[in-house]
């Protein structure tokens, strides 16, 4: 029970969400009307991303302090469930612009920050490709990781804000929570953003065990 109470409380909490979310009174404010929904699963998207971008730096550099091959796995396995994140994170988005700005993929900055990190982080898989051997491709990899970590916080988060974008809490747009979201909304929210950063969490265990266990299966042979 001491290690699967957080996964029972994933599965109460995206329940929660999802069905509250898609079924709960929610403000009727022009243009965003019923789209305001999309809050509890586009948004916690990108903190769940970045949770487990932080987590993966977390391993990248305990890897180059102490070289055990296990830490590199455990830096690609939350890396790689957060690139999915993102792009999930990034279709929902798309698909609410649609709808509240009339074009999926305005010239947004946000968006156009968004998509050059994105790229900055694919490269990260492209680089663990080129190498066979295993403790040149961690290295490499893990040095790279925390470039582009380094690179992809200050480009989505502080440079839109030096300027004009349609996206709120960005170049003078107020945020969700102050004019839109009520405390009803806001309870969801909350439960949203632990619930899918947990969920975030889960997946990448698994993608670890299971990665964890190829290794074992490669040494072996």
């Amino acid at each position: 029970m001491k290690k699967t109470w957080w996964k029972i409380l994933t599965v109460i909490l995206l329940f929660y969400v999802v069905i509250w979310g898609l079924l709960g009174p929610v403000p009727r404010q022009p243009i965003l009307n019923e789209t305001i929904r999309n809050v509890y699963f586009h948004v916690p998207m990108w903190f769940s991303m970045m949770t487990l971008m932080v987590t993966s730096l977390v391993y990248s550099i305990k890897y180059l302090r102490k070289g055990r091959i296990n830490d590199d796995t455990y830096a690609l396995g939350f890396a790689s469930v957060a690139i999915v994140l993102g792009i999930i994170g990034f279709v929902t988005g798309s698909a609410w612009g649609n709808f509240t700005w009339g074009d999926p993929l305005p010239r947004d900055p946000k968006l156009i920050a968004v998509e050059v990190g994105m790229l900055i982080y694919s490269a990260y898989f492209v680089l663990r490709g080129s190498f066979e051997d295993e403790q040149k491709k961690a290295r490499l990899a893990a040095v790279y990781n925390i470039f582009a970590f380094a690179t992809f916080m200050p480009l989505v988060w502080i440079l839109p804000r030096l300027t004009d974008s349609l996206h709120p809490g960005n170049g003078g747009n107020p945020a969700f929570g102050k004019y839109d979201m009520d405390n009803a909304m806001k309870i969801v929210f909350y439960a949203a953003n632990i619930g899918w950063i947990l969920m975030g969490v889960w997946v990448s265990s698994l993608v670890i065990r299971i990665r964890l266990v190829q290794n074992q299966l490669n040494e072996k042979n």
